[in-house]
C-alpha cells in the first residue's frame, strides 16, 4: 500500500510461486475485519470481490466493459465510466511507480537465490525503507 506521494505505508509478507494479488490480500488481511473503513482504497479489476468481502465506503473499483452479446454486439463504456476509470488510474499509477521504485534495487529485480528463512521479507523491508528515505530527501 502506498500514498499518492509514493511513500510505502504497508508491505505484506512475501509468497513463493505464482499467487494472485487478491488471494494474498485475503490471507494478509482476512475479510470481515474493518480494514478499509477509514481509508480510500483504489484497486484494479483483479480484485473484483473486494466490495463484497471487505467493509468500507471508499473502495473504488474501475468499471468493467460489458460482455459482447447478441443484444449488445459492440459493448462500450459510457463517457462517465471512462472518466471515472481515468480518475482512478491517475491516482493508482503512483502506487505502481512506488513498486517500480523498489525494483531499482537489484536484489528485487532479479531471481532471489538466498534460502534463509524469511530473509526475503527483511530484504523487501530494507528496500522499502531506502525507497521512503530517498523520497524524504
Amino acid at each position: 500500500m502506498a500514498t499518492p506521494d509514493k511513500v510505502l505505508i504497508f508491505l505484506g509478507r512475501t509468497f513463493s510461486g505464482h499467487n494472485h494479488d487478491y488471494r494474498m490480500l485475503k490471507e494478509e488481511l482476512p475479510p470481515g475485519g474493518a480494514w478499509f473503513t477509514d481509508v480510500e482504497v483504489l484497486v484494479d479489476l483483479g480484485d473484483l470481490g473486494i466490495q463484497s468481502d471487505y467493509q468500507g465506503e471508499r473502495i473504488a473499483l474501475p468499471h468493467k466493459k460489458p460482455r459482447k452479446s447478441h443484444t449488445n454486439p459492440t459493448p462500450q463504456l459510457t463517457e462517465e465510466q471512462k472518466a471515472a476509470n481515468t480518475a482512478v488510474s491517475r491516482v493508482r499509477i503512483f502506487v505502481e511507480h512506488a513498486i517500480g521504485g523498489l525494483k531499482r534495487y537489484n536484489i528485487l529485480g532479479h531471481r532471489f537465490r538466498n534460502h534463509t528463512a524469511n530473509f526475503e521479507d527483511d530484504v523487501i523491508g530494507i528496500c522499502a525503507g531506502l525507497w521512503n528515505l530517498t523520497l524524504a530527501y
